[in-house]
């Protein structure tokens, strides 16, 4: 048997911390909507965003942020000012079916989705040190996401039909 040398390995500085929940009985499709706005934010700013959400999918995705920036300071030593989310996953789970007794003996079926969430932090402190002007290129290689309702916020957040008005 082969031993592995750990030790001699260098220690990676671009470490990514991460959270995962399983079994968490909403609809991917629901909790994609939340991740897609989240995703490529400062950790300060995704606890803003999340706060002011009316959505009862934020709760869990709140719980997963937490417990991934705590894993990032106690594990790693990361500061949380630093951190961003570089990924947010959503995949379907198990789906537990039933059926509801009807009338005249018929039965309707229910259909019970889950989830998994797997939110990913990335430190990017050690980027200020670079003096090859990296710093600016990465940050905006993460912050490139897709904004697919980037004109709807600014004139129809609060009307009815707007981005923050879906159950």
């Amino acid at each position: 048997m082969r031993k592995t040398n750990s030790y001699r390995r260098k220690k990676n500085p671009y470490r990514e911390v991460y959270a995962l929940g399983q079994h968490i009985s909403l609809s991917a499709h629901k909790v994609r909507r939340v991740i897609d706005q989240i995703r490529g934010c400062s950790y300060e700013q995704t606890l803003m965003i999340l706060e002011l959400m009316p959505y009862r999918v934020r709760y869990p995705i709140l719980k997963l942020v937490y417990s991934a920036a705590a894993n990032a300071s106690h594990n790693w030593d990361f500061k949380k000012t630093s951190l961003v989310i570089s990924k947010a996953e959503v995949s379907k789970g198990t789906t537990v079916k039933k059926l509801k007794p009807r009338a005249r003996g018929r039965g309707y079926p229910i259909k019970r989705t889950a989830c998994h969430i797997r939110i990913v932090l990335k430190d990017t402190s050690w980027y200020e040190y670079d003096e090859n002007k990296e710093y600016l290129l990465c940050l905006k290689k993460m912050n490139k996401k897709k904004k697919k309702h980037e004109d709807m916020t600014d004139y129809s957040m609060y009307n009815s039909g707007g981005l923050w008005d879906k159950k």
